[in-house]
């Protein structure tokens, strides 16, 4: 681990558009860190003593874990956002489990320096809130997609989340680990993914999806991400990664 340089920072696009100043507030007590998948970065019922900004490619998800059921993922943060501390306000417990999804650089700030800069920038207190607000209405949509959209729509939505924090069309996860993320049973899943193999929308190999055809999915998914690209367009301008 390792202080981040500016140019570590800006690949945080939460960050990458702060002032200098509120940069300089942050930076002293930022760390680097390369994480792997499945890596977690908070767990549900402990203090969230700390907040996690992914960088470039690297992907997280935000999990509740049901009673004698599957952990369902409610968000993703990638590039965009963050986890931890600039949505909770201090060191309450975690509702959910947060972990990485796709490896990569994260850079992390104790909760109690966050919000002391938070304290003594109100630009910082603002920008962060309106973060709070887009995180909060994609979990809004994630319920609402759950509770009314097929499973093959969800799949291509969550494939298509993937390819633009990731910026690959190639990215490891299991069948079992996306049905688990979807809440849904694996043959459920085993199905989709078939019926998208057989049409030359994607190809897979063991713990591997590679994209071959984005704009069939794109057909094929519901319009739930479009709705959060323009809110974050709205709340956030050019800060939700898009293709």
């Amino acid at each position: 681990m390792s202080a981040p340089t500016p140019e570590e920072l800006a690949g945080n696009a939460l960050l990458a558009t702060l002032s200098d100043s509120d940069r300089e507030l942050l930076m002293p007590h930022m760390l680097v860190f390369d994480l792997k998948p499945h890596a977690v970065l908070q767990k549900a019922g402990g203090e969230v003593v700390d907040t996690w900004f992914p960088c470039g490619p690297a992907m997280a998800a935000f999990c509740v874990r049901l009673k004698d059921g599957p952990a369902v993922e409610v968000a993703l943060v990638g590039r965009e956002g963050a986890i931890g501390g600039i949505v909770s306000n201090g060191n309450v417990p975690a509702f959910a489990t947060a972990q990485v999804m796709y490896g990569g650089r994260f850079l992390r700030i104790k909760t109690a320096a966050l919000e002391q800069a938070k304290l003594d920038s109100l630009t910082l207190r603002h920008w962060f809130s309106r973060y709070s607000d887009c995180l909060l209405a994609q979990v809004f949509q994630t319920a609402a997609c759950n509770a009314t959209h097929t499973i093959a729509q969800r799949t291509a939505k969550w494939l298509l989340a993937a390819i633009s924090r990731t910026h690959s069309a190639e990215f490891a996860i299991t069948h079992e680990q996306l049905a688990e993320m979807l809440g849904v049973g694996r043959s459920f899943v085993t199905r989709v993914i078939s019926k998208l193999r057989e049409a030359g929308t994607i190809e897979t190999r063991r713990g591997v999806f590679i994209v071959k055809d984005e704009q069939v999915l794109r057909d094929t998914a519901c319009d739930c991400t479009t709705t959060i690209e323009d809110h974050f367009d709205t709340v956030l301008h050019g800060i939700y990664p898009l293709n």
